[in-house]
């Protein structure tokens, strides 16, 4: 069942056809819209009802706001989807299956009304194209840094062994090395190393450091043709960086098979001295470290370069949440723009702060025009976090107020994010289809999975990598280049 923290809305917009009046010939107040979404809940309970009926008070509406589990997301909304039984607004994919249902047309393109709204029209050109289906827009979107890769590293280890940040690849090596052979713990063992790392070539480290390397996001151009990045020569010497410093033990040799969790208390109990991956972390990351050992330090670094010179990381997509609305539940065009006039008024300042910090004053303070959360962590769990996916837009188009960390190197990282933006590289198969991917992608991704693991580790070499890709490619591989270079050419042309 959809847990659901108000049942008030019948999930339609609504709105009476004429005046009314309150007994004494006033015109009466305008009955509230009924509003109806659906979102994703990451956290173990829905939120207290306090900051939903603040929103209901100041912008006149019947909301009924509909929570599911992160975890079981994709298969109720698929559900909702197959029984016509979704609300007024719906976060959701627009990957995959998804896109079919769009241009089924099961879904309001919602271009044509943008410019009727002071507040929509202001989201960001770069981020709604990265949400087009075929040239069109259907969704609005929860505003992301493109990129918050970088490294994180115990500062207090590299100023005994007299090292700084690293500036390419070759000083990373140093690092890793000297992290792991010269004590940099001083207890006189050797019982540290460089690198803690986890099973995830994507949001861990393999990714950034491939693209600090060159290889492409995903996908990149070759001689004229889109190329899926393990083809790319750079994707092997990455591997062959990750394949030195395992053999070297620079890093957790059971990586493949580590989880985050794991990987990030060997950080925090002092085995490991560097953390590639969301340069978020580092809050997270010194708390942990610091309650067991209080002389910890750690900082953040993002700019790292490879053979080339010249400094490029992976980019994201730039949004999270994409906010669609289905034709089954808005049925008719005066309804939709009562649901986007809702959207709109939710990237006013006050309503963006409410559902982003909560309530000022109990949820946080602005100091110097940042917005500081209270320590109460679970008090911002239980009553603001889960508000957050109803974010639209960020703050450079909302007004919303941005953070500030009291610990120097969370509020480095976030300058570091917006460092990163000049420098990423876009995934050039974001807005394209193929069949093939579609149906097949997991099947192949795994193919590609393991054999990276497998020459990483030492159990492959570049002749058996070379053959695995062979085998991706006649699996479905070669038609999926097909259909991506088809779709490629068509939007160039």
């Amino acid at each position: 069942m959809m847990i659901s923290a108000c049942s008030s809305g019948n999930g339609q917009s609504g709105g009476t056809n004429a005046p009314s009046t309150n007994g004494e010939g006033n015109p009466a107040p305008e009955p509230p819209t009924k509003i109806s979404w659906v979102t994703p809940l990451h956290h173990a309970e829905v939120p207290d009802s306090r900051i939903e009926e603040l929103i209901e008070e100041k912008l006149n509406v019947d909301l009924e706001i509909q929570y599911i589990p992160a975890a079981t997301w994709n298969d109720r909304i698929n559900a909702a989807m197959a029984t016509g039984n979704l609300t007024d607004i719906v976060s959701m994919t627009i990957t995959g299956g998804n896109r079919e249902a769009i241009r089924d047309e099961q879904f309001w393109e919602i271009e044509p009304y943008l410019d009727q709204f002071e507040n929509l029209k202001k989201l960001k050109p770069e981020i709604l194209d990265n949400t087009r289906i075929d040239g069109k827009l259907y969704a609005l979107y929860q505003g992301r840094p493109f990129s918050r890769q970088g490294l994180i590293y115990r500062k207090d280890w590299a100023d005994k062994l007299g090292l700084s940040a690293p500036a390419n690849l070759d000083e990373l090596y140093e690092m890793l090395k000297q992290f792991t052979e010269n004590d940099p713990d001083g207890n006189g063992q050797q019982d540290t190393f460089g690198l803690a790392d986890r099973g995830d070539l994507v949001s861990g480290a393999f990714n950034t450091v491939a693209s600090w390397n060159g290889v492409p996001n995903e996908w990149g151009e070759q001689d004229g043709k889109l190329a899926p990045a393990f083809m790319f020569p750079e994707y092997m010497e990455t591997m062959n960086f990750f394949r030195k410093i395992r053999e070297n033990g620079y890093i957790n040799a059971d990586f493949p098979v580590t989880s985050k969790t794991d990987q990030q208390n060997l950080i925090i109990n002092g085995r490991a001295g560097a953390y590639i991956g969301c340069m978020c972390d580092v809050q997270s990351l010194y708390t942990g470290a610091s309650q067991l050992n209080p002389d910890a330090e750690l900082d953040v670094h993002n700019r790292v370069v490879g053979p080339s010179g010249e400094f490029t990381v992976l980019s994201g997509p730039g949004f999270n949440h994409p906010y669609l609305f289905p034709k089954s539940a808005v049925q008719t065009e005066e309804e939709l723009l009562k649901v986007l006039a809702f959207m709109d008024s939710l990237m006013t300042p006050e309503i963006a702060n409410l559902l982003y910090w909560g309530v000022e004053g109990e949820h946080y303070n602005v100091v110097d025009g940042h917005a500081v959360p209270v320590s109460d962590q679970g008090k911002l769990d239980r009553e603001v976090k889960p508000y957050n996916p109803l974010e639209v837009g960020e703050p450079t188009t909302s007004g919303r107020l941005e953070g500030k960390f009291d610990y120097a190197p969370a509020q480095k990282a976030i300058e570091l994010f917006a460092d990163n933006e000049p420098h990423v590289v876009q995934n050039p198969t974001l807005t394209l289809d193929s069949d093939t991917m579609t149906q097949h992608k997991e099947r192949l991704a795994q193919i590609i999975t393991d054999a990276t693991y497998n020459y990483i580790l030492g159990e492959m070499d570049e002749a058996g990598f070379n053959n695995a890709v062979e085998r991706w490619k006649s699996e479905g591989g070669s038609r999926m280049i097909e259909e991506f270079n088809e779709a490629y050419d068509q939007l160039k042309s």
